[in-house]
């Protein structure tokens, strides 16, 4: 019988590996560069942290059950849980802000579809402990280095940003009521997805606001950039002071290089309840995927899980849409096997003195490969240029006789007899 993988799971082999190695060592490289520091925690974790964070309906999205311990657990589906608990733990000994990162697999029993499987391998980057603006800006700064370093430009993707508190001054100032911004929230994450006439109806059946205030607020969308919602609602001081914040958070990712991979956009809300600031998703400029990124300023969730209060931010950023993107755009590297070396015996005679010259190259930290059981030396060169070997020794009972050995250069074809010395100590 031949087994599969299970539906929404994935074989990694070489090739897609090299993909995600890819990936994941930009992520780590960048992270590195903005002084972020990598932390990991256990695939399982108990259910209560997820139904604390999100409520019962997670449950329906996990792999949960039972563990011999009578205990209820679940692969973890999301690293900010984890996150939270981690640091709650020892917040009073940790340095502020955090700056952290971790690169875990996820796993969420969902329908899968086009961007979207059962695992996936996720980019999680936060600052905990500081509410300024400019940890806000930092945070989406990490994201678009990364995806910049990665061969993606401004043309290739956008980041649309948006404040719930700037949605929340505006909705209330509609008559939207704080108790029904979640609700609205929910709707108005949609709008780009949907007629806007099931959006209204959804404010007004599910957020339970009146038709007149639903046309309210849908109208608040109208306006598409800050300037226009400046003369629009610039007698309101608590609208004014997020239209401010949200252009030093605009102003602070221009100087910061960003400014062609970003944009305002009052329609991004984030469907989360947890969110309560700044939020932001990235897309593909052509709109073909479903969103590479997500994040945004979370302050509470500390206080909810861990009963510690920091303000928080951060984001995460998946393997599956973002290696979509790079494929359709050329960006990811060729994949073919390489080893600096690749040792040749022409007769069984010469391999103990291969295996030595392997050794000591292997020891200086060289990639060294030969073949397992001798063959002619046309074969032992075809596999050395199919395992995508730079360079070759030949090891032959002549050139051993007088101390040599023939190394020969792949790429150029260039041979030359060296000193078998050379190869097994100082320098090659």
């Amino acid at each position: 019988m031949l087994h599969k993988a299970l539906p929404g799971f994935r074989d990694f082999y070489p090739p897609e590996f090299a993909v995600r190695s890819h990936i994941t060592g930009v992520w780590r490289e960048i992270a590195h560069r903005f002084g972020f520091e990598e932390y990991d925690g256990p695939p399982l974790e108990a259910l209560e942290l997820y139904v604390e964070k999100s409520g019962e309906e997670i449950v329906g999205q996990l792999y949960n059950f039972v563990d011999k311990g009578e205990r209820a657990v679940a692969l973890r589906p999301e690293m900010t849980p984890t996150l939270a608990r981690r640091v709650a733990a020892r917040a009073a000994g940790l340095r502020k802000p955090i700056r952290w990162f971790s690169v875990p697999q996820l796993f969420r029993y969902e329908r899968t579809q086009r961007g979207r499987l059962r695992e996936h391998f996720q980019w999680n980057v936060d600052i905990l402990g500081e509410e300024a603006v400019a940890a806000d800006a930092e945070v989406l700064a990490v994201a678009l280095a990364a995806l910049q370093a990665l061969g993606l430009t401004g043309d290739d993707v956008v980041a649309r940003y948006n404040d719930r508190r700037l949605l929340e001054r505006l909705g209330l100032g509609a008559g939207g009521g704080a108790d029904r911004l979640l609700a609205t929230y929910l709707a108005i994450d949609k709008l780009t997805r949907e007629p806007r006439e099931v959006i209204r109806d959804r404010l007004v059946s599910v957020a339970g606001i009146g038709a007149t205030v639903a046309d309210a607020v849908l109208a608040i969308f109208q306006y598409r950039d800050l300037a226009e919602l400046r003369l629009a609602f610039g007698k309101s001081e608590s609208v004014l002071r997020e239209l401010d914040r949200l252009e030093a958070y605009g102003a602070q990712l221009a100087r910061l290089g960003f400014g062609a991979y970003t944009a305002f956009d009052p329609t991004i809300v984030r469907g989360l309840a947890y969110y309560t600031g700044t939020v932001f998703e990235i897309f593909d400029r052509r709109g073909e995927l479903r969103a590479i990124c997500g994040g945004g300023r979370y302050d509470n969730l500390l206080r909810n899980i861990g009963a510690v209060s920091l303000p928080a931010v951060g984001f995460g950023m998946g393997d599956v849409v973002l290696g979509e993107l790079l494929a359709e755009r050329g960006l990811l590297p060729a994949h073919r096997p390489r080893a600096d070396y690749y040792l040749i015996a022409v007769t069984e005679a010469e391999r103990p003195v291969l295996l030595q010259v392997a050794g000591a190259l292997r020891a200086r930290g060289a990639a060294v490969l030969y073949g397992l059981k001798h063959a002619n030396v046309g074969k032992q060169f075809k596999d050395a240029d199919a395992r995508g070997a730079r360079e070759v020794l030949v090891f032959g009972p002549e050139e051993l006789a007088a101390g040599q050995v023939v190394h020969r250069v792949m790429g150029t074809g260039e041979e030359r007899r060296t000193p078998l010395s050379e190869w097994l100590g100082g320098g090659a």
